[in-house]
């Protein structure tokens, strides 16, 4: 079978992102990724999404998640009457699309296919996991060569042996983008934030970039400001968890600060994704708060005294006027202007 990831870094590989098997689901803990490789095991679906509400995954990966989220559902009701089989699997692509408040138009669109293979097999139960584990994979491709054209188009952006910084885990864009410079002899540097309190740009941003040998060097989420600067970076990128139709762009809590800094210094700032007709406004998006405490430790490491306490919003929201342009699989648009991206 055809798999887009190939040459991607090992965290990019669909069995390291998610993965459905004998019954199963394995997923990639990227909480604790690269210190140390380990794999969440989920027996039933409502593991599967808790294992997304409690951010094993990330990024690109629950997209992928809950797809294989879909086969154990499956699986768990193979041999259920027809009308409780129907009612299992659109119960189960309700609780995995839910499973975080900010992305649920993005999980329903996501879990679309495999949801409707999975009520069309109703009648071929012996094969109807096979059938579902397919539909999966072939959207884990189709998503990964639609992000393939959108580093292709971002890649048209960056400067020869030029200075990129990131925010965040821009998951496969950044695999594609790095394959590409590499297949370019373009020597760039990345530039990455860190992304407290999850470190997502450290931990997996940096180490995607590592892993495909080039250059890559991590700052503190205090740094971005003065380092846009003084590394004369020539572009800022991160990807969205949504991009409402009116142009705003809802991201990583940080994105937000930064997109000022490389306005200020006249450095354009371009996001990566798919604009969302669900989200007509920005006010139809909800900001998801996330445990506090993770704002007062890092890594499982206490940094406050006893008492001292946190907020933590997960994303922030970028206005349009901040932004140079969103980078699609279809080319790159005005924020201004995102209803032509699907005329």
């Amino acid at each position: 079978m055809f798999r887009a990831d190939k040459g991607l870094a090992f965290l990019l590989r669909y069995e390291n992102v998610a993965w459905y098997e004998d019954g199963k689901v394995r997923i990639l803990d990227r909480r604790i990724y690269p210190l140390k490789i380990k794999f969440v095991e989920c027996k039933n679906h409502v593991e599967v999404s808790k294992a997304l509400k409690d951010m094993v995954t990330q990024s690109g990966g629950p997209y992928i998640a809950v797809n294989m989220g879909m086969v154990l559902a499956v699986y768990e009701a193979v041999n259920l009457p027809d009308d409780e089989y129907i009612k299992y699997i659109n119960d189960a692509a309700n609780t995995l699309c839910h499973s975080r408040p900010t992305t649920v138009a993005n999980m329903l669109k996501a879990v679309d296919r495999c949801h409707k293979t999975a009520l069309e097999v109703i009648n071929n139960r012996e094969n109807a996991v096979q059938l579902v584990l397919e539909a999966a994979i072939d959207e884990a491709n189709k998503k990964y060569q639609r992000y393939e054209k959108v580093a292709q188009y971002l890649y048209s952006k960056i400067p020869k042996n030029g200075t990129i910084m990131t925010q965040c885990f821009g998951e496969t864009v950044i695999g594609m983008l790095m394959r590409l410079c590499k297949e370019n002899d373009n020597n760039i540097k990345v530039i990455c934030a860190e992304t407290r309190p999850y470190f997502q740009g450290a931990r997996l941003t940096a180490s995607v970039v590592k892993d495909m040998g080039i250059d890559v060097t991590v700052i503190t989420d205090n740094m971005p400001g003065y380092v846009m600067k003084l590394k004369n970076v020539d572009l800022f990128t991160s990807a969205a968890d949504a991009i409402t139709m009116d142009g705003h762009v809802i991201n990583k809590i940080g994105t937000f600060q930064m997109a000022l800094a490389a306005h200020y210094w006249g450095i354009p700032y371009f996001t990566t994704g798919i604009p969302n007709k669900k989200h007509s406004d920005i006010s139809s998006v909800k900001i998801e708060e996330r445990d506090a405490d993770f704002v007062t430790q890092a890594m499982g490491v206490k940094t406050t005294m006893e008492g001292v306490k946190g907020f933590y919003p997960s994303f922030d929201i970028t206005p349009p006027k901040l932004i140079s342009g969103i980078v699609t699989d279809k080319g790159i648009y005005s924020p201004y202007n995102l209803n032509k991206y699907y005329e």
